[in-house]
């Protein structure tokens, strides 16, 4: 685990006191925390590890880089325009409820560990938030299931909703090797070609992932303590779906399936 990261406390299933009533022209991390003493899901590999590299198209160079650039912005509470977007967070996720503040205990009902969300970024960074507000927006139904734990048989001590997705931005960051100058892995280099034709690729596998991981955690039947190993296995599953032959799109992904708008 390396030095931005965290820990927290488990939270007991919240899901019943939730019941509120293109080409690319435009378009950091966070460990995965989750337990103390777990080991990082997705820090497990070792610099000095050879792997090879692969040569980038202008188009794909260009994605990465503005990508990069997005995974180097640090979520600020001084910034407005981080406030205005974890205010629409919020808005997202309880439309029926106003939010008192910034800093409030209202925050635990989404699954950060304290009242204040910001301290939760520092891992992840203003994209994880950017993934959080993409996946309320365009696949809201999922968005909302997964806030408020609606399907399944679920244990009673579930994993937070929100640091959970912060782990999960970080997870694809590692896994797609997307501070290196260039892919050193297949996987990596495979979705360059889809984000070279989606600028919004990244906020998408972002989607997909998170409902995946959701999927594997009901079908293990798992527990707070079960989310590392929950993570590698949705991992695992997310590689081998990316390297599946005739994949034009992300959208041809098998978990992809899994979301509902």
């Amino acid at each position: 685990m390396d030095d931005r990261g965290g820990s927290f406390v488990a939270v007991r299933r919240i899901s019943q006191g939730l019941d509120r009533g293109n080409t690319c022209h435009s378009t950091s991390g966070s460990t995965a925390w989750l337990g103390r003493g777990l080991s990082c899901v997705c820090a497990q590999r070792r610099e000095s590890d050879a792997r090879p590299s692969f040569d980038l198209t202008p188009t794909q160079e260009e994605c990465l880089q503005r990508l990069q650039s997005r995974i180097d912005v640090p979520y600020d509470s001084s910034i407005l325009e981080h406030q205005e977007s974890l205010r629409a967070l919020w808005n997202a996720a309880f439309p029926e409820e106003e939010l008192r503040g910034l800093i409030s205990e209202q925050w635990k009902d989404m699954g950060w560990q304290g009242k204040d969300p910001s301290t939760d970024f520092r891992g992840g960074g203003y994209i994880s938030l950017e993934n959080l507000l993409f996946f309320a927006k365009n696949f809201p139904k999922s968005f909302q299931d997964l806030l408020r734990k609606q399907e399944g048989d679920r244990s009673v001590w579930e994993y937070p909703f929100a640091v959970a997705g912060v782990n999960i931005t970080f997870m694809l960051i590692q896994m797609l090797d997307l501070e290196a100058v260039k892919p050193r892995t297949l996987v990596g280099a495979t979705f360059l070609k889809f984000l070279a034709e989606n600028e919004s690729a990244f906020d998408l596998l972002y989607c997909i992932t998170f409902k995946l991981m959701d999927n594997q955690w009901l079908s293990m039947r798992a527990s707070y303590m079960d989310f590392n190993t929950v993570m590698k296995s949705t991992r695992r599953q997310l590689e081998k779906e990316l390297l599946l032959d005739d994949l034009t799109q992300l959208e041809d992904l098998p978990s992809y399936k899994l979301l509902t708008q």
